[in-house]
Formats: structure tokens, C-alpha cells, sequence
């Protein structure tokens, strides 16, 4: 029996568990502890990938897995907090009779990851960089603004519109034809790296003065903004041209 071609697969099912772990934490209102488990999982996703490249046992099954294990961690952990805060949250008198189904649109965000999961799968674009966000992005945007902000969320009298717009833009912005650059490097020279480098120093800087769990949420929003500015930029320029 060939041990070695397990490795990935078994890294993956860490990355599934890991989702579960959060999830079953997101649905008794522990969102720092959901958080906690989404970046986890993040970090065996990371690794299962670059494990079975490194082994040579990449497999149809692994990137089946994969998708399946990711749309749990980063689609239905993260989905979860934001139905328990779409229950706790205040809501206007005129929709506190849908309080109990409200909730439940929360969901869809699991939904769009996983077509998002779907789409990448079949997309030979996405080698150096992605279209549209990421859903280990959409994961931490979520469980960090949730975990690190739940008190001015639950007692803004603008939490339910607020939110539903939020689910509304990061679900279009998970299946968007928007390009986003990948923190991947073909060399490590600063030359044609620059915003990469620059980014990173500005992500760990952000990071280190409020937190991670404060801090995640932001950086996803400047990991955006950075990425539609450089294809307007590239857009305007090839217009120009």
C-alpha cells in the first residue's frame, strides 16, 4: 500500500474537519472560536495542495476533495455566523415578524462559494491570479468582521440592512469576471512585484496594530479595492493603446 498518495487527501479531510469544528462554533454564538477553526482550515488547504505536488500524487479525487472540503470551511462556517448574527441582531419593527426566516438567507453565501468552487475548477485562467474573490477571502472577511466587531453589529440600529448588503456584494463578488492578483511569485525580485510586496507589508502592519481578528476583515477590503484599481488602470491602458 502506497502510504505517500494519502498524505494530501488526508490533509484535506483536516481541512473538512476543521470546517465542521468551525461551524459547530458558529452555531452556539462562539464567533472568535469559528474564526479560529476557518483559519485552521485555511492553513491545511494551503498545504495539501503544495504536498501533493511536492509527492507527485495529484489526483482527480484530491481536487474533488478539495472543492468539497473548502466549500465547508470557507462557504458553510462562515454562511453560519452570519445566520446566528442575522438572529441576535436588532431588526426594524416592521420585519421583526420575519425574524425566524430572515436568517436563512444567510445561506446563500455557501451557495455562491460553491459555485465559485465550481467555476475555478474549469477555469484555466486563474494559474497566477483569480477571477473573482477567493473563498478563503469571503471566509476570513466574514468570521473576522463578525468575531472581532459583534457588539457594534448587534446594537447598530443599521446591522440588518448593512449585512444584507454585504451578503449581496461578497456573494457577486465570489462568481465576478473581476481580476484579482495571487500572492504567487515567479521570482522574488521587487521588479513586477510591487504590489504584491507592498501589499503584504501593508496587510502585516494593519495586522500587528489591531489584530487578526479586527485586522482580517480590513485587509480583504484593501485586497479588493487594490484589485479593481489594477484592472481599471489595465482597462484605461488598453483602451488608450
Amino acid at each position: 500500500m502506497n502510504i505517500k498518495k494519502h498524505i494530501p487527501n488526508t490533509i484535506t479531510c483536516c481541512n473538512l474537519v476543521s470546517g465542521c469544528i468551525a461551524t459547530a462554533y458558529a452555531f452556539t454564538g462562539q464567533p472568535m472560536m469559528a474564526l479560529l477553526w476557518i483559519v485552521i482550515g485555511a492553513v491545511f488547504d494551503f498545504f495539501d495542495g503544495m504536498v501533493a505536488r511536492l509527492l507527485h500524487v495529484s489526483s482527480p479525487i484530491g481536487k474533488e476533495l478539495d472543492s468539497l472540503a473548502d466549500d465547508v470551511t470557507f462557504g458553510v462556517a462562515p454562511a453560519t455566523m452570519v445566520f446566528y448574527e442575522l438572529c441576535v441582531i436588532d431588526y426594524p419593527s416592521a420585519l421583526e415578524p420575519l425574524r425566524p426566516y430572515i436568517p436563512y438567507c444567510a445561506f446563500v453565501i455557501a451557495a455562491f462559494s460553491a459555485l465559485r468552487l465550481a467555476k475555478f475548477n474549469l477555469d484555466e485562467r486563474q494559474a497566477m491570479g483569480f477571477i473573482g474573490l477567493p473563498t478563503p477571502a469571503n471566509a476570513l472577511f466574514w468570521g473576522s468582521l463578525l468575531a472581532g466587531m459583534p457588539q457594534l453589529i448587534e446594537n447598530s440600529r443599521y446591522a440588518l440592512p448593512v449585512m444584507a448588503v454585504l451578503i449581496v456584494l461578497s456573494c457577486w463578488l465570489l462568481v465576478c469576471e473581476l481580476p484579482m492578483f495571487a500572492l504567487k511569485f515567479k521570482q522574488w525580485g521587487l521588479k513586477g512585484n510591487e504590489v504584491k510586496y507592498g501589499f503584504i507589508a501593508v496587510s502585516a502592519a494593519l495586522l500587528a496594530v489591531v489584530g487578526p481578528a479586527k485586522g482580517f476583515w480590513a485587509v480583504i477590503v484593501l485586497y479588493v479595492f487594490i484589485s479593481a484599481l489594477l484592472s481599471f488602470f489595465k482597462g484605461s491602458k488598453g483602451v488608450k493603446e
